[in-house]
Order: C-alpha cells, then sequence, then structure tokens
C-alpha cells in the first residue's frame, strides 16, 4: 500500500470550486443515465424564478425566489411583509410561481426547506408533505423539506 500525503486548506478559492463543480458533474453524469440524458439539454440549466408582490406605492409586499431545474421548482424564499400577513398573498404568490413552472416549465413537482417557527403549516395547508425532519439545525431549531406533485391543487 502507497501511503500519500495531502495538504489541507480551508481557504476560499473561486477556480478550485469551479473545477470541483465540473468534476462532480462529470462523475455524476458518468454514474447516472438519467443525468447523462440531461446533459446538453435546456431541462440541465437551472432558470430562476421570482414572483414579486408590490403594494400601490411601488414597495415591496413581498415576494418569492427560486428556480426551475429538470422538472422540479424549488421554493428558495417566499416572504410577506407584516402588513399584508393573513391577506392570502403567501398563497397568491406560491400558488403563481406553481403555476408558472408548471404550465411554463413542465414542471411535476416542487420543493422548500423551511424552519418549525416560520411556516411548515403554511405550506401543508398549500398541498405539501413533509419528506424529512432535521432537528437541532442550527441548534433548538427543527428544518422541514416538503415537497409537492403540481398536477395537484
Amino acid at each position: 500500500m502507497v501511503s500519500r500525503m495531502f495538504r489541507l486548506e480551508t481557504e476560499v478559492d473561486k477556480s478550485r470550486l469551479d473545477l470541483l463543480r465540473r468534476r462532480l458533474r462529470d462523475a455524476n453524469t458518468a454514474a447516472s443515465p438519467i443525468l447523462r440524458a440531461l446533459r446538453g439539454t435546456p431541462g440541465e440549466r437551472e432558470l430562476p424564478l421570482q414572483v414579486w408582490a408590490l403594494h400601490d406605492s411601488g414597495a415591496l409586499a413581498g415576494g418569492l425566489v427560486g428556480h426551475t431545474w429538470t422538472s422540479w421548482l424549488h421554493v428558495t424564499y417566499l416572504w410577506v411583509d407584516e402588513r399584508a400577513r393573513g391577506t392570502g398573498l403567501g398563497s397568491q404568490l406560491l400558488a403563481h410561481a406553481e403555476s408558472v413552472a408548471r404550465a411554463e416549465r413542465g414542471c411535476t413537482s416542487a420543493r422548500v426547506e423551511t424552519w418549525d417557527f416560520q411556516a411548515p403549516g403554511f405550506y401543508r395547508k398549500q398541498g405539501y408533505e413533509v419528506v424529512c425532519v432535521i432537528p437541532d439545525y442550527p441548534p433548538g431549531i427543527t428544518e422541514y423539506t416538503l415537497t409537492k406533485h403540481l398536477n395537484q391543487s
């Protein structure tokens, strides 16, 4: 057996990050026929999806930021101004993003991560199901991952 010595570094390095991403993508593509079939198709790219709600004054009342990839919508952020909460705006933002993802981008599923003090109940009311629970992430908080099939209403 050959013993090797490696130097470990903890610095932020964009060029190494880019190289690592390319190599991981290449390895994943080689290992997965599904990812290999996606290579070079429009479905391979992440496309941003943003929905904004504005007050008459133009001030931000709420918004949803996410992206679509393959057949999935991934909701990264959903926020509603405190004064607009309880008006159904959050439901409208989410429904609009799901509609765009389904009708314009061919998405069949959606996912979101949320903490216990944020909105797991809200997403359940919108038809999402909990698929993962991570306690103490961060310590004292529970993170939920929820998904939804978009062919449902």
